[in-house]
């Protein structure tokens, strides 16, 4: 299969997936496919994992075009929605490990919020995790990856397209970090 039969193949089973959909306060009403719950703008459950290198970079990577929402954007955070059956904590493992390739590594959680955007409603839980070994990037989901001293992810955020669900995340993570809640990398 070529590459443009490859991310199509991936997006309608990623679109199909059975997601958890919830209320406003994060309670679980059921499951919806993916495409019905963006369609229909309800609120999903979303993964957000910040991978640190042991030096403190952030991992950064850039979005395929084929995805949903904000195709081809720089991306701060592995993550995903959370599959019907899952825990946030259990999503945030399967994202990372599909997405960047790392597994085994502790993840550690550091907040949980609402976000809302254009297409995009969700109850997220923001995580981190460090790795120094490989990244193996998933092809139907990432282009490429690297990692960069924070500082320069806050300076590319403003000329380069980001998303701005795990900008988010991140935002909430430095500040948190800054008032010494969450742990300094």
């Amino acid at each position: 299969m070529d590459e443009s039969g490859r991310d199509a193949a991936h997006r309608a089973a990623s679109d199909a997936e059975l997601i958890a959909w919830v209320d406003e306060q994060d309670n679980l009403l059921g499951s919806l496919v993916r495409s019905d719950l963006r369609e229909r703008g309800l609120i999903g459950r979303g993964t957000y994992i910040m991978l640190f290198n042991s030096v403190g970079e952030l991992c950064v990577h850039r979005r395929t075009l084929s995805k949903a929402i904000y195709p081809g954007y720089w991306d701060v955070a592995a993550g995903g929605m959370v599959q019907a059956h899952e825990s946030y904590a259990e999503s945030a493992a399967r994202e990372l490990a599909e997405e960047l390739g790392v597994s085994g590594v502790e993840l550690v959680a550091h907040d949980h919020f609402y976000f809302e955007d254009t297409g995009s409603r969700l109850w997220c839980s923001a995580f981190s995790a460090v790795w120094d070994g490989p990244l193996v990037l998933q092809p139907e989901e990432v282009l490429e990856a690297r990692f960069l001293p924070v500082e320069q992810v806050l300076d590319e955020i403003r000329h380069k397209p980001y998303c701005p669900d795990s900008l988010a995340a991140l935002g909430r993570y430095l500040r948190a970090r800054e008032c010494g809640v969450a742990k300094k990398l």
